[in-house]
Order: C-alpha cells, then sequence, then structure tokens
C-alpha cells in the first residue's frame, strides 16, 4: 500500500497481487486527525490483506527532511499502534508534480483533479518503490550470474 499523507487528504494506492503495479485505491479525508486517520487506513489494511506500507516521506529538493515530516510521523506512530505491518518511508519528492502532470496529459479538469491527486500521488510513490525493488532484485541477480 502506498501513502501519500496530507493535511486535508490521504491518498491512497494499492499494488497488484505480485507487486509489480500501483494502482490508486482512492482518497480519505483527513479532517479528524492522525488516530483517526490511522484507522481509517487499517480497516482498508485488513480489507486487502497489506504486508507493508510505503509512506511519501516529505524530503526538500536538497535531501533533508520538509516541514511536514512530523505530522507523518506522527502518522506513523499512530499505525503503529494499531497495526504490526512495516512502514517503509520513501521520498516522495516531485510525486505531486507528476500526479498533476499526468492527470494534465488525460485531459482531467482543474476540478476534478482535487479529486483524484492525492491517490494519484501515492500511485507514484508506490511505484516508484516497487520499480526501485524490481531493479535492485535485477541487479543482485546480473551479478551473482556473472559469478
Amino acid at each position: 500500500m502506498g501513502i501519500d499523507y496530507g493535511d486535508a487528504r490521504i491518498g491512497i494506492a494499492i499494488s497488484d497481487p505480485f507487486g509489480w503495479t500501483a494502482q490508486v485505491w482512492g482518497q480519505l479525508p483527513n479532517i479528524r486527525g492522525p488516530i483517526h486517520a490511522a484507522r481509517e487506513i487499517v480497516s482498508v489494511m485488513q480489507q486487502y490483506k497489506i504486508q507493508k506500507i510505503v509512506m511519501g516521506y516529505p524530503l526538500n529538493m536538497n535531501g533533508t527532511r520538509g516541514q511536514a515530516v512530523e505530522k507523518v510521523e506522527e502518522f506513523i506512530r499512530q499505525l503503529a499502534k494499531l497495526s504490526p505491518v512495516p512502514v517503509i518511508r520513501w521520498d516522495e519528492r516531485l510525486s505531486t508534480v507528476s500526479a498533476q502532470r499526468t492527470l494534465t496529459e488525460t485531459g482531467i479538469k482543474s476540478k476534478m483533479k482535487k479529486n483524484r491527486i492525492d491517490g494519484m500521488a501515492a500511485q507514484v510513490i508506490l511505484q516508484s518503490y516497487l520499480d526501485n525493488r524490481s531493479m535492485q532484485s535485477e541487479i543482485k541477480g546480473g551479478m551473482e550470474n556473472e559469478t
């Protein structure tokens, strides 16, 4: 599961059973705070039997921790109280920009973008993780075959 945690909304993406592709699940409103949001996410996790969470981690362009890191960390703490599922912190730099570009290219109108952008950002985050994991696996496999 990929998560793009925001003050107003939480974007969610789910991978296929093989962990090859990420699909937008949608988004949840985040108006009651991290405790309530964590409960809602755990409900979705149970429904889809989620084994790992890839959490978008808000780093600045220079790699330092962004302003929103503490909010994300508090959300992760609340999730940990409710579920033993591991959380991977994943660099989310430019995920929203990429999601906006994709929505623009598909011709989605501005009003509709607001309702989809967070789920798309979660998809970008999760797909980035899946692609990186696949690439690391290929590199390891290639090195083993050469010896």
